[in-house]
């Protein structure tokens, strides 16, 4: 199992006034342009927010390309778009301690609406229906403590995730509920960590002296609901402000890393059975890639 997550963080020496303040100084937790630099992708993966957005391209690949084989032998075109059903990147990782940058995110084409199928196609039948998606009422379930998530029990969605996941694929399913509800819960916990009290206290109080006195950055960025309310905010460009001066960031996922990380030191199964099940996808995807034709004419049904 991945051993605890170090963040290798360096800070400014010396010691400045805040902006806004008086003429007592305070140590400046400001880290250098470089620091920020090496350490930005290693702030946005703590460890179990690692496990949890590792991009399974291949695997969601292999399953598109089995489904389409699949539907095509009962008799159907099934046509998904490429790269339609896999793990977002970078642009959908939490940001849990609300604005970190004044820069946008990339911009993303947006997904591609759901067409309802022409009244008389294939794709409007029980059978196409029946064929990809199974029977209704023999769909299994995946529980976490909170939350589960169903999946087809049979058809062609549920044989293209058996064929790379094989009997491990309700564990897999699992697994990703228990990572996100750890992620969850290790946001809520850190909130005690006394390091993540204290730097939230010293960011408190340079937004005080700047005139805009916030409980936290996450819950000031959830009062600003609108693209366009961010954008013209003075009190997020304080916010950003205060996290640079205050260290903010750097103290906040080095102590979320630290809480997940004790996560799975309890829970070492979880992250076993997610390396194990990960190298067996990547296997068996690779292979049906393989053997996989690029493209699936359409059948006589679908004419």
């Amino acid at each position: 199992m991945r051993k605890t997550l170090v963040l290798a963080l360096g800070l400014a020496a010396g010691a400045a006034a805040l902006s806004g303040c008086g003429t007592t100084p305070e140590p400046d937790h400001r880290t250098t342009s470089a620091t920020r630099v090496d350490t930005a992708e290693l702030h946005r993966r703590p460890p179990v927010t690692e496990l949890l957005f590792t991009p399974s391209t291949r695997s969601h690949e292999a399953q598109r390309r089995f489904t389409i084989a699949c539907m095509a032998k009962r008799g159907f075109r099934y046509a998904p778009v490429p790269g339609a059903g896999a793990a977002q990147g970078d642009d959908q990782l939490p940001q849990p301690f609300g604005l970190e940058s004044t820069t946008p995110p990339p911009e993303s084409a947006p997904p591609a609406p759901d067409t309802p199928p022409k009244p008389g196609s294939p794709e409007s039948t029980e059978a196409y229906g029946q064929a990809l998606f199974g029977d209704q009422n023999k769909r299994v379930t995946a529980k976490g403590t909170a939350m589960s998530v169903s999946r087809p029990g049979n058809g062609c969605l549920a044989e293209a995730e058996t064929r790379v996941l094989g009997d491990g694929r309700m564990r897999w399913l699992q697994v990703r509920i228990m990572l996100f509800e750890a992620q969850e819960q290790a946001r809520e916990d850190v909130e005690k960590d006394p390091a993540f009290q204290a730097v939230t206290a010293r960011w408190r109080a340079c937004m005080d002296r700047a005139g805009f006195p916030e409980p936290d950055p996450a819950r000031l960025l959830a009062s600003l609901r609108t693209p366009g309310a961010r954008a013209t905010s003075t009190a997020l460009a304080a916010d950003l402000r205060c996290k640079d001066e205050t260290g903010y960031l750097d103290t906040a996922y080095t102590r979320l890393a630290a809480v997940q990380q004790r996560w799975l030191d309890r829970n070492p199964a979880v992250a076993k059975d997610w390396k194990s099940l990960t190298a067996r996808q990547e296997k068996e995807s690779r292979a049906v890639l393989a053997n996989a034709p690029t493209a699936v004419a359409p059948s006589p049904r679908s004419e």
